[in-house]
C-alpha cells in the first residue's frame, strides 16, 4: 500500500517547496540514527522528501494518490524505489547544512607531538617545604640539523600537489543512505599542507629524532600523593615544527616513619613516662622539618590525649595555610623496674595510687 507523503512529513498538499524542506529538515533531524533516532521513521522521511522535493515526481504523486503503485517501473512501488533510487540524489545537498557532512573542517593538528606520562616518588618531608628534581627523558626530540622544519638546510617547504595546500583531501563514504563526502588529512603532507623541497638527511624529512632531554622539575610545597603537574611543551617534538607534547608527571609521596598525613594535617604519636602523665611536664620532639617543639603535658594526662599544634602541618597545595599537627600521648610502662623504682611503686600502692 502507498504511503500518505504530505502525512509524513506533516504537512498540507498545497505545501510550498520551501515547507517541504524545512518539514524534512526537522524529522530528518529528529529520527537520524547517529543522534538515537528511528531508523525506520527516518527512512520513511528520507522516501517522502525524495518524492515531494522532485516536481515532477509529486505532481504523478498527486495524480495517483494513495493507489498509486509500481512507480517509474519499480517493483513494490515507492518501497522498491526508496531502496533502488536512493544513491541518485544530491546527498550532500541534503545533509550538508544540517549534519555538517560535505563541509570543510578546521584542519586538524595530527603533527602536534605525543604527551608523555611518568611517576615520581618524593619523601612526606619533600612534600612540606617543595623540592627541585632533575629527570632524563628518552623521546622525540628537534633535529638539530633542521631544527625541526623536516628540510635540508639552506631548502624549503613546498606546496603538497596531493592535497594542493590544503591539508586535507575528499573521501567519499557509502552508507546505507546515501555516498557522504567527508574530508580527512592528507596522508602525502599529513594535514600541514606542505612537504619538504628536499628532506633533511638526519630525520628524513620527519623534523625531529629520537634523543634524551634534562629536565628539572619544581615539586611544589604541598603536593599529595596521585597529584599530576603538568609541564607545557616537554613531551615529544612535533612532527615538522608541529607543537610539542607535554609533559605530565604524577607524585607519589612516600610514607614517613614517625608522621601519618591526612590532608594538610599530621599526626604523630609521642611517648611520655607515668610520672610525667601524674605530674605533668614537658615534653620534646623534633616536627617534620626538624625543628624542635616542647609540649606542655598537663597533670593528670590520660594515655590517648591528643593536642593540636596550628601551622605545624603541610602547606595547602597551590595555596598560602598550612595544615595542623596533632600528637597523641601514650604513657610508658616500664617493663624493667630497679628495687629503689619498685619500693617506690609499692608504697604509693599502699597510698591507693
Amino acid at each position: 500500500m502507498a504511503k500518505d507523503y504530505y502525512n509524513i512529513l506533516g504537512i498540507d498538499k498545497s505545501a510550498s517547496q520551501a515547507e517541504i524542506k524545512k518539514a524534512y529538515y526537522k524529522l530528518a533531524h529528529k529520527y537520524h540514527p547517529d543522534k538515537g533516532g528511528d531508523e525506520k521513521k527516518f527512512k520513511e522521511v528520507n522516501e517522502a522528501y525524495q518524492i515531494l522535493s522532485n516536481k515532477t515526481k509529486r505532481q504523478q504523486y498527486d495524480q495517483f494518490g494513495q493507489n498509486f503503485e509500481g512507480f517509474n517501473g519499480f517493483p513494490g512501488g515507492f518501497e522498491g524505489f526508496s531502496n533502488a533510487g536512493f544513491d541518485s540524489i544530491n546527498i550532500e545537498d541534503i545533509f550538508g547544512d544540517l549534519f555538517g557532512f560535505g563541509q570543510r573542517k578546521r584542519k586538524r593538528n595530527i603533527n602536534q607531538g605525543r604527551d608523555i606520562e611518568v611517576n615520581m616518588e618524593i619523601s612526606l618531608k619533600d612534600a612540606l617545604k617543595g623540592i627541585k628534581k632533575d629527570i632524563s627523558l628518552s623521546k622525540l626530540v628537534s633535529c638539530s640539523r633542521c631544527h625541526g622544519t623536516g628540510t635540508e638546510p639552506g631548502t624549503k617547504l613546498k606546496e603538497c600537489i596531493t592535497c594542493r595546500g590544503e591539508g586535507q583531501v575528499q573521501q567519499i563514504k557509502k552508507t546505507m543512505f546515501g555516498s557522504f563526502t567527508t574530508y580527512v588529512p592528507c596522508p602525502e603532507c599529513h594535514g600541514q599542507g606542505k612537504i619538504p623541497e628536499k628532506p633533511c638527511n638526519v630525520c628524513k624529512g620527519e623534523g625531529r629524532i629520537n634523543g634524551k632531554e634534562d629536565i628539572e622539575v619544581m615539586i611544589p610545597a604541598g603536593i599529595d600523593s596521585n597529584q599530576m603537574i603538568k609541564i607545557n611543551g616537554k613531551g615529544e617534538a612535533g612532527r615538522r615544527e608541529g607543537k610539542n607534547g607535554d609533559l605530565y608527571i604524577r607524585v607519589f609521596v612516600l610514607p614517613d616513619s614517625r608522621f601519618n598525613r591526612k590532608g594538610d594535617n599530621l599526626f604523630l604519636n609521642v611517648t611520655i613516662p607515668f610520672s610525667m602523665a601524674c605530674l605533668g611536664g614537658s615534653v620534646e620532639f623534633d616536627d617534620l622539618a626538624g625543628k624542635k617543639i616542647s609540649l606542655k603535658i598537663p597533670q593528670g594526662t590520660e594515655s590517648g590525649k591528643v593536642f593540636r599544634i596550628s601551622g605545624k602541618g603541610i602547606p595547602h597545595f597551590s595555596g598560602f595555610n598550612k595544615g595542623d599537627l596533632y600528637v597523641k600521648l601514650k604513657i610508658e610502662t616500664p617493663k624493667k623496674l630497679s628495687r629503689e623504682q619498685k619500693e617506690l611503686l609499692n608504697k604509693l600502692k599502699d597510698k591507693e595510687l
